[in-house]
């Protein structure tokens, strides 16, 4: 989403990084850029203009006209800022004193909030709290039905009495039989409009009074720029929310509702949706994000998902299959694998500190996830005694293998070419002295 900002900034500093010195003239003329990057982006003007004086205050003082990297320097202090704006709030789920604790989810039609409440019981299951969805949209006649595939894909309990029921009676209902189970969370998904009226405010504090939640969590679609900003505010007066999660935030917007969403309402946003998969939910951390916005990467949640993948056990055996030289084709398949669940692999790559600089020297195709499905198929079209022992693949067998995974015969070879380099430079990674250990590589 952050794309074209990403790279406007980066030029701005990239520039200031090209001088000596630095000139109050050099400041205004940066920050003139900053603001019209930002502006463009669809960043709310009065976050805008605070963002720049702020920068400006301090970047005229002796942080950065005095300093030997004063390009570093302001992508420093803007970091700062921008994780300032981003911030406000608790951004973790606040726990009731009783179970179940009641998150309630609202939000306006179209914005993801049913998919997004599957989700959030789904990541509350990975960090070791198991909630059960409760159906009480029963406005859209296909949402109760939604939310019943979500749960049975994700093995989450969910409650519903259909759609002919009360919506605060199935609300209250659904919290008990939580609480009835032994359920810590409760997750309450709540109808929602095309627009804000009249008729879905009063039925949503009926059901807050109803249930008593611990977290009312606005879901807002990020690619709806300022529109959500403004919703943000209207549901916040009448609901008093606790938390907002930010969906969509893979699409093509300009990210300003992004940036803007917290400074405007005061609202803290506790999570981030990140694709269409029911696991691309993650906590959000405003450091983490400014980061990714000024192109530095983030490091800390790439690490997160890396680790996610991997259990410790595995991690060592593949460390001795690699130190043993026995690292085949079948491993490097798992490792593929893995790295599918860890989400988009350009997604991945904006985590990389430094990949929005690089990326502009990096054709598409290095990067294209269809690449890494073509090696599945090579890959699946092996027998088992060839996945393990690669060098003994003729060109008889190189020729079946095309046939039977739609590619050809070149790009097999290219593919077992590759992967006896990289075989190669594992063991030499093993025997170097002083190098990582070889489990550091996949953690």
């Amino acid at each position: 989403m952050f794309e074209l900002l990403t790279d406007k900034l980066t030029n701005v500093f990239r520039k200031l990084s090209n001088k000596g010195r630095l000139t109050e003239k050099d400041v205004d003329e940066a920050l003139r850029e900053v603001r019209l990057a930002l502006l463009e982006a669809d960043v709310n003007f009065r976050v805008v203009r605070d963002l720049v004086n702020q920068v400006r205050e301090r970047a005229l003082g002796q942080e950065v006209l005095r300093s030997l990297t004063p390009g570093q320097q302001m992508v420093k202090i803007v970091n700062e800022q921008l994780t300032a704006i981003l911030s406000g709030g608790a951004h973790q789920l606040a726990a009731a004193s009783q179970s179940p604790s009641v998150i309630m989810m609202v939000g306006l039609q179209g914005s993801g909030k049913t998919t997004t409440a599957a989700k959030l019981a789904l990541h509350l299951r990975r960090t070791g709290h198991r909630a059960l969805l409760v159906a009480a949209d029963l406005r859209r006649p296909a949402a109760v039905e939604q939310l019943l595939t979500l749960g049975r894909q994700s093995d989450i309990s969910v409650y519903e009495e259909g759609t002919a029921s009360n919506v605060v009676q199935v609300a209250r209902n659904g919290v008990e039989k939580a609480k009835f189970l032994g359920l810590p969370w409760a997750i309450v998904d709540t109808g929602g409009r095309l627009h804000i009226d009249e008729e879905l405010m009063v039925e949503l504090q009926e059901i807050k009074q109803a249930v008593s939640p611990a977290e009312v969590l606005l879901v807002v679609d990020a690619m709806t720029g300022q529109d959500a900003v403004t919703a943000a505010a209207e549901f916040h007066r009448r609901l008093g929310l606790t938390g907002l999660i930010l969906a969509k935030l893979d699409g093509d917007a300009r990210g300003g509702a992004a940036l803007s969403i917290t400074a405007v309402t005061g609202i803290p946003i506790k999570f981030i949706g990140a694709g269409e998969r029911v696991e691309a939910l993650e906590p959000f951390y405003p450091d983490r994000l400014a980061s990714r916005i000024l192109g530095m990467g983030d490091v800390l949640s790439l690490v997160e998902k890396a680790q996610e993948g991997i259990e410790e056990e595995e991690a060592k055996a593949l460390e001795r299959k690699i130190r043993e030289a026995t690292f085949n084709l079948e491993d490097f398949l798992g490792q593929l694998q893995r790295l599918k669940k860890m989400g988009p692999l350009t997604q991945l790559l904006e985590m990389v500190p430094g990949f929005s600089a690089m990326k502009r020297q990096v054709s598409v195709e290095q990067v294209d996830e269809a690449r890494l499905k073509r090696t599945e198929a090579i890959i699946y079209s092996m027998t088992r005694e060839e996945r393990r022992r690669p060098e003994a693949i003729n060109g008889s067998r190189r020729r079946r293998i095309a046939k039977g995974s739609g590619t050809t015969p070149q790009e097999v070879n290219q593919l077992l070419n590759q992967f006896d380099q990289m075989r190669k430079m594992m063991r030499q990674l093993t025997t170097a002295k002083g190098k990582r250990r070889p489990t550091q590589l996949f953690q």
